[in-house]
């Protein structure tokens, strides 16, 4: 049974769950932050173009207040008016709207990165639980969201009123200012408050920031349990994996005991090694070693070899060096080229003398092999 301490969310998320997380929509979101780019992107779009919207807009506005005959008796060519007006207005609005989409696109891609999961689209019903949206309304983060609200209100009011009383005297001036000069110095007054609320946002956002992803990684955390659980599901079931390897290793004998009557040769120990060499000179610059086993393995090797009818060789020190040092299908090492060339050399006349008569060759004896590649006792 597990321990409770195994059954506390103490550990952090792993990558596999954040990964998922991602998958099904859920990632770090900050409305500050998003607030703060539109905001700052407002007022930067209206800086930049402020002169030319004004322009645009007196324009439509001229236009608009121009008393025309036939379209104040004719309902027709009124509403062309109005969709001339309308579809101007939007046109020359345009451009700062797509700047506020950017600026509203740009936040949670911010924070969370580029996501786009169809699961986030399904219907959720535990949104609309009025017991569940209670719970949400007086949880932590209900309250810190609440605390964000009230502080956001506050900067605000607390910076329309320092922006009223630092500057009552240029607003009284306003009534007594020509039009146009009575429009910049308004215009001048409204960016000024535009600055200080867009800093106090961008305060408000660095402190939420922290805050979201905090919460974001909390929510996500994991039991030891969990921990355990994914581990073992990412590396397999250690007694699935033993099945499977062990049915890999039955599957690569086979395929091996497939290249033994295909050999040329079978070099024993005599009973307990057994390796099998192949040599083709149009293919191959050594002979290769297809086929290599101890014990009960080396044993069916030699029986396969006598039913396919390969010879076998009885070099003690050589089959314990070709399966120290040579691996399965690859070519023998080149220091014991010489000592595989006189076995090879044998093979050749004992072909020759099976099948066309040749003198009978002589079974080498001592096979010299280096001493450093026979594992001598080791393996006796």
């Amino acid at each position: 049974m597990a321990d409770d301490s195994d059954l506390e969310r103490t550990e952090p998320a792993s990558q596999r769950r954040l990964e998922q997380a991602r998958e099904e929509g859920h990632v770090p979101q900050s409305r500050e932050l998003s607030a703060f780019l539109v905001l700052i992107a407002g007022a930067g779009g209206v800086w930049v173009m402020g002169s030319w919207l004004a322009n645009q807009v007196g324009s439509l506005m001229r236009q608009g207040l121009r008393l025309d005959h036939r379209a104040a008796f004719d309902e027709s060519a009124m509403a062309g008016v109005l969709v001339e007006l309308g579809s101007g207005a939007l046109l020359t609005l345009a451009p700062l709207f797509v700047v506020l989409i950017l600026a509203a696109v740009a936040g949670p891609i911010v924070l969370g990165g580029r996501v786009f999961s169809a699961k986030a689209f399904a219907a959720d019903w535990s949104r609309i639980d009025p017991i569940k949206g209670f719970g949400r309304i007086f949880s932590i983060q209900g309250l810190a969201e609440l605390l964000k609200a009230l502080a956001k209100a506050a900067l605000i009011c607390g910076i329309a009123l320092w922006v009223m009383w630092h500057e009552h005297q240029a607003l009284f001036n306003l009534l007594s200012q020509p039009l146009h000069a009575g429009l910049a110095s308004f215009f001048g007054v409204v960016m000024f408050s535009t600055v200080l609320i867009v800093a106090g946002m961008a305060l408000i956002a660095a402190a939420d920031v922290p805050f979201q992803l905090w919460q974001y990684h909390s929510r996500l955390r994991m039991t030891k349990e969990e921990v355990r659980q994914e581990a073992k599901e990412l590396e397999g079931d250690p007694q699935v994996k033993a099945r499977i390897r062990s049915q890999q290793r039955e599957m690569a004998r086979r395929r091996m005991m497939a290249e033994v009557p295909k050999a040329d040769v079978v070099v024993t120990n005599p009973t307990h090694f057994a390796v099998a060499l192949k040599y083709e000179a149009a293919r191959m610059s050594a002979p290769r070693v297809v086929a290599k086993g101890r014990g009960l393995l080396a044993q069916r090797i030699r029986e396969i070899a006598a039913e396919s009818g390969v010879p076998t060789l009885e070099a003690p020190p050589l089959a314990r060096a070709l399966y120290r040092h040579a691996d399965l299908g690859e070519q023998v090492p080149s220091a014991l080229y010489t000592a595989v060339a006189e076995v090879m050399a044998y093979v050749y006349q004992l072909h020759a003398f099976l099948h066309q008569g040749a003198p009978a060759p002589d079974v080498p004896n001592e096979i010299a092999v280096p001493p450093t590649l026979d594992p001598g006792a080791e393996y006796a």
